[in-house]
């Protein structure tokens, strides 16, 4: 084993690669580049070999100094091969990730989802330290999560385990981008509260947000904390309403697993403090009251880099 590792996070609209010291779970060096407009498996590929390059380029380390690379992915993945099954959001299918980058840089590849590195990072590096059994949360465009089972990522039957984002809290609900009605996911992420807003705004409600709308496209975590503060009605109602299904996610899986700790992590949860304290506040009054009592809330503490620090970490995990 190495001293470093390179991990890379592939979401919907960035990747971010990172040079990590695999003792302390320092971040070395990294690189990110937007993928916003970049769509289709040889242009994102070409896109990963860059920030990887530029990530090393960072640093004063050498690619011999390289113990391996992880990739965490936001989507299906076949973990055993190292294939990225399905990646909608960047149109990607199919890629075998682990031949194609072991060709390109001459090191054992391993390729996890997004929110299992993460979890793997937080579970070494950050919040999940001294716990064996918790569950990691995160809240931005989607809704994910990770489940540490006896100090162990637990996948499921079908590699799957974890879709918190696709709990039903509404039957019959609003519709869901996996096709399905009612989730979380379509409630609680940032995403959702986005279109309430919108849907508020175009009923002539005022709100400061319009402001930013003239600016860019999307509503970023920042305006909405921004909003917040400023005590915007609009805001403050779509936060509230967010908060409270969100609750009743994490409601249940405190009361179904019954974990020592959530962490909580995403974009939301980064830029809105109110947002993560209404939410966990009531998470403790819809549990059940004997794991209520025990259970503890966390930020997730490696903010941006624990996907680059868990996805750097996969080969050390999977050789356990």
């Amino acid at each position: 084993m190495g001293k470093y590792a390179i991990g890379v996070d592939l979401g919907g609209t960035k990747i971010l690669a990172g040079v990590i010291d695999l003792k302390t779970g320092s971040v070395i060096g990294y690189s990110k580049k937007r993928t916003k407009k970049d769509r289709g498996s040889e242009i994102i590929v070409k896109k990963i070999i860059e920030t990887i390059e530029k990530a090393l380029f960072e640093t004063d380390i050498k690619l011999a100094d390289i113990d391996s690379i992880g990739i965490g992915a936001a989507g299906q993945v076949d973990r055993e091969n190292g294939i990225l099954i399905a990646a909608p959001n960047l149109d990607c299918y199919d890629v075998n990730l682990k031949q194609i980058l072991e060709k390109e840089f001459n090191l054992p590849v391993y390729v996890g989802n997004d929110v299992e590195v993460a979890t793997i990072g937080e579970m070494k590096f950050g919040s999940g330290q001294g716990f064996d059994n918790f569950v990691c949360v995160f809240v931005g465009t989607g809704i994910g999560s990770g489940i540490v089972l006896n100090g162990n990522i637990y996948n499921g039957a079908t590699g799957t385990a974890g879709e918190i984002g696709h709990i039903i809290v509404e039957t019959g609900g609003r519709h869901c981008g996996c096709g399905g009605a009612g989730c979380l996911e379509a409630y609680a992420s940032r995403t959702a509260i986005e279109k309430r807003i919108k849907a508020y705004i175009k009923k002539g409600h005022k709100t400061i947000i319009t402001k930013f709308l003239e600016e860019e496209a999307t509503i970023r975590s920042k305006h909405l904390n921004k909003a917040v503060k400023e005590k915007d009605e609009v805001v403050q109602s779509c936060i509230d309403e967010a908060a409270g299904y969100l609750s009743s996610g994490l409601a249940s899986v405190v009361n179904f697993y019954n974990p020592e700790l959530i962490i909580l992590g995403g974009g939301l949860i980064e830029a809105i403090d109110y947002f993560y304290d209404v939410a966990t506040r009531k998470t403790v009054l819809k549990s059940l009251p004997t794991p209520a009592k025990g259970i503890k809330f966390a930020k997730a503490r490696l903010g941006d880099f624990s996907g680059i620090i868990g996805a750097a970490m996969l080969k050390k995990y999977r050789e356990k």
